[in-house]
C-alpha cells in the first residue's frame, strides 16, 4: 500500500479506502464486513469510511462493529452530516443543533471516542455558512472531531468556507468527498484547481462507476443474475450507464487493460490515481478477494502513451451524464 497526505495537512491515508458497501442487518452481512475489514489491513488500508444516514445508523453500527478489534490509532475513520435523520424540521441539514446532536449519535454508534475526518455530506442552502464551520471548529475543540471536510461541494462554495475559516481563524476543511471515475469527471474543472489551493484532498467515491469499470456488464449479453443492476431496488443511477455506447467503451477500455496485463477495475482506480489533487479512491467489497485485485491498482503507473489513448477512448462519451 501507498500513502498520501489529505490535502494540505500531515494526515497520512492509504491510497484506497473501503466504505460501507453492506446492506446491513443480518449476521452473514456483518460477518462480511469483519472478513473484509480484516483483509483490508491486511493490505495496509488505513482508512475507513461510512455516514450517519447509510441506512439510518446502521452503516456505522456495522463498521464500528467491524472496527472494534483493532487499536484506535491504527487507523482513520470518517463519517457525515447532513442528510435526515428523522422526521422533524431539525433533523437533517448542516445547523448548529443536527450536526452537534448527529456528531454525538455517531460516536455511540461508530463505538468510539473521536472521528478522524467528519464530512458535511452536502452543501445546506438553509444554513448560513459560518454557523456550519463554527459548529465543526468547536466539535474539533471539544476532541469529537479532529478534521472537519465536506463532499460534493463545488468551487465556489469550497472557496466561500476557505476564506470564512480563514478570516475567522477557523479550523480549515481538509477533504472533499466527490463522485469521480472515467465517465464523470466534473472535479477536474473546477473543483480539483480550487482544492488544490486550499489546501483539501479530494477522496473520491464511486472510481468503478457504480461497477460498470469492473467489465462484469458486457455489450449485448444479458445482466448477470447476482449483479447491482439486476437488483431492482438499487438500479437506479447504474441503469443509465447500461447503453451501447457506454458498454462500447468499457470493452474498448478492457483491451486497453488487457495490454497491460491487469484488469479494467485496475485500470480505472490507477487512472483516478494518477490525478495529484486524489489523496483516496474509496471502494466497496462484499469479498475480501475484490480489496485483494482492487489494491494493486497503487502499484500501476500510467504512462504518457496510455493515458493518451485512454483520453481518446473517452471522447465519446465526454457528454455522458448518468441520471441521478
Amino acid at each position: 500500500m501507498k500513502y498520501r497526505n489529505m490535502g494540505r495537512s500531515g494526515l497520512k491515508v492509504s491510497e484506497i479506502a473501503l466504505g460501507s458497501w453492506l446492506t446491513y442487518g443480518t449476521a452473514a452481512e456483518q460477518k462480511a464486513a469483519d472478513a473484509c475489514i480484516a483483509k483490508a489491513f491486511e493490505s495496509g488500508i488505513n482508512f475507513f469510511d461510512t455516514a450517519n444516514a447509510y441506512n439510518r445508523g446502521e452503516g456505522e453500527k456495522a463498521m464500528g462493529a467491524a472496527l472494534k478489534g483493532y487499536d484506535r490509532s491504527s487507523y482513520v475513520l470518517s463519517t457525515k452530516v447532513y442528510f435526515p435523520m428523522g422526521d422533524g424540521p431539525n433533523d437533517r441539514g448542516l445547523s448548529r443543533k443536527h450536526i452537534m446532536e448527529q456528531c454525538d449519535a455517531s460516536l455511540k454508534r461508530l463505538g468510539v471516542d473521536y472521528i478522524d475526518i467528519y464530512f458535511c455530506h452536502r452543501y445546506d442552502i438553509h444554513t448560513p455558512l459560518e454557523e456550519t464551520l463554527r459548529a465543526l471548529d468547536d466539535l474539533v475543540k471539544q476532541g469529537k472531531i479532529i478534521y472537519p471536510a465536506v463532499s460534493e461541494w463545488n468551487g465556489a462554495q469550497i472557496t466561500e468556507a476557505a476564506s470564512i475559516a480563514e478570516r475567522l481563524l477557523l479550523r480549515p476543511l481538509i477533504s472533499n468527498q466527490p463522485i469521480y471515475n472515467m465517465f464523470e469527471r466534473y472535479i477536474e474543472r473546477e473543483v480539483l484547481p480550487v482544492s488544490e489551493r486550499k489546501g483539501l484532498g479530494q477522496v473520491v467515491f464511486s472510481p468503478l462507476a457504480q461497477g460498470i469499470l469492473t467489465g462484469k456488464y458486457k455489450l449485448g449479453q444479458p445482466l448477470p443474475a447476482d449483479s447491482r443492476a439486476a437488483n431492482d431496488s438499487v438500479n437506479g443511477v447504474i441503469n443509465s450507464y447500461l447503453n451501447d455506447r457506454v458498454l462500447q467503451t468499457v470493452h474498448e477500455l478492457e483491451q486497453v487493460a488487457q495490454g497491460l496485463d491487469i484488469s479494467i477495475a485496475q485500470l480505472a482506480i490507477a487512472w483516478v490515481l494518477r490525478q495529484p489533487g486524489v489523496s483516496s479512491a474509496l471502494i466497496g467489497a462484499t469479498k475480501p478477494e475484490q480489496i485483494e485485485e482492487n489494491v494493486k491498482a497503487v502499484d500501476i503507473a500510467l504512462g504518457a502513451e496510455t493515458l493518451e489513448q485512454i483520453e481518446d477512448i473517452l471522447k465519446k462519451v465526454a457528454d455522458f451524464s448518468p441520471a441521478r
